[in-house]
């Protein structure tokens, strides 16, 4: 594969690429392309994780990186996920989700015999270079950095934090060096995090990034759009300039169940999330529906998306591209119901792999569990 078609897969369907012209040198360098993404073990796997992220390590797959998946249990437990239950989140959260992962991968065609799961226990253990690169980003980071940098936690700085969470940032960037992995990945809500790795990547000792030549580099982040939650943004109409903020605060939380759909959804889970998600009639810039047939129907490779409805309502339209469903939607010859139904019975269709993977005995007990954990009675 030359260089120009590896670049091109590796920012497909991306919203930021920090920075292009360092991709295109680390391409250009010949040295092999190590990537991750790292995931809390927060609650159930929804469709942003398991999907649009896997959907991105398809296409580092044929572009011939060598991916990766933190599975971050320390994270967890600073970041009080599964009640901050370490047992919990080790024994149940993680099994679990590493499943997730793999069902959604199964949807995707990403092979996840190829993908490396690393759990942050293991990477810390007797690994004193860890703990050393964590104190020399500290030293080249300030405390009012860090504090801004913890909103890739879901909490913001003004809150009444403990100690423990103003570590989280630098632990997070220390994983990425501690693995001597050039190519970070992520929601754009992670992007504060990878600016403060190539922030301090010059200035490491202990386990720097470097290239062909022995030079100190930085990693290349790439950021992904989040996908939206099925409910009413916290702001609407969104105004044009607070788009990017607006979209994080309403991106799909496992917190907030009728917002997601989750991986192993039932078929009538599916249809009636989607039947009671926010959807306003000619709004096709934010409106969750649309952007799920963008980023989960064709992102991930279908040249269709069919709208099934009766020949009074204008009979079955076949769309190619995203740009058609909006300008259809946008001049209402697109109902919201007539979409709601169409990408629900394709997810429910797309989706199949994922819910055979949880038909396996031992992943329905581990989902069980993790249900008991999680869904309040």
């Amino acid at each position: 594969m030359d260089n120009k078609k590896r670049f091109d897969l590796i920012t497909k369907n991306t919203e930021e690429v920090l920075t292009e012209p360092d991709l295109r040198t680390l391409i250009a360098d010949g040295v092999p392309i190590k990537h991750y993404i790292g995931f809390e073990i927060s609650g159930l796997v929804h469709l942003g994780t398991g999907i649009v992220c896997m959907q991105k390590l398809k296409d580092f797959q044929e572009a011939g990186v060598e991916c990766s998946i933190l599975l971050a249990d320390w994270h967890s437990w600073i970041n009080d996920k599964l009640g901050g239950n370490r047992e919990n989140i080790r024994n149940i959260g993680v099994p679990y989700f590493k499943e997730g992962l793999i069902a959604g991968m199964k949807c995707v065609g990403v092979d996840p015999e190829k993908i490396k799961f690393v759990l942050g226990t293991d990477l810390y253990h007797n690994n004193d270079d860890y703990f050393a690169t964590i104190v020399e980003i500290g030293k080249n980071t300030t405390l009012a950095r860090v504090k801004r940098s913890m909103d890739i936690m879901g909490r913001q700085a003004k809150e009444n934090v403990d100690f423990a969470r103003l570590i989280y940032p630098p632990m997070q960037v220390a994983d990425i060096f501690i693995q001597g992995l050039n190519l970070v990945h992520g929601g754009i809500d992670q992007r504060k995090a990878h600016v403060l790795a190539r922030m301090v990547a010059p200035s490491l000792t202990v386990r720097p990034i470097k290239n062909s030549k022995g030079e100190n580099i930085k990693p290349v982040a790439i950021h992904h759009s989040l996908l939206l939650g099925l409910q009413k943004p916290p702001i609407y109409p969104v105004p044009k300039d607070k788009i990017r903020d607006v979209w994080v605060k309403a991106k799909m939380s496992k917190s907030i169940p009728n917002s997601a759909i989750f991986i192993h959804d039932t078929p009538d889970e599916i249809k009636s999330k989607i039947a009671g998600a926010f959807c306003p009639e000619g709004d096709a810039d934010f409106n969750p529906i649309i952007d799920w047939v963008k980023s989960l129907i064709f992102n991930s490779g279908d040249k269709e998306f069919v709208v099934k409805r009766p020949e009074k309502f204008g009979g079955t339209v076949t769309y190619t591209n995203i740009e058609d469903v909006k300008s259809d939607f946008s001049n209402k010859r697109l109902h919201p119901q007539d979409l709601k139904n169409a990408a629900a019975e394709r997810l429910i269709e797309f989706l199949e792999p994922a819910r055979k993977h949880f038909e396996i005995p031992e992943n329905q007990e581990l989902l069980r569990r993790m249900k008991e954990l999680t869904i309040k009675k």
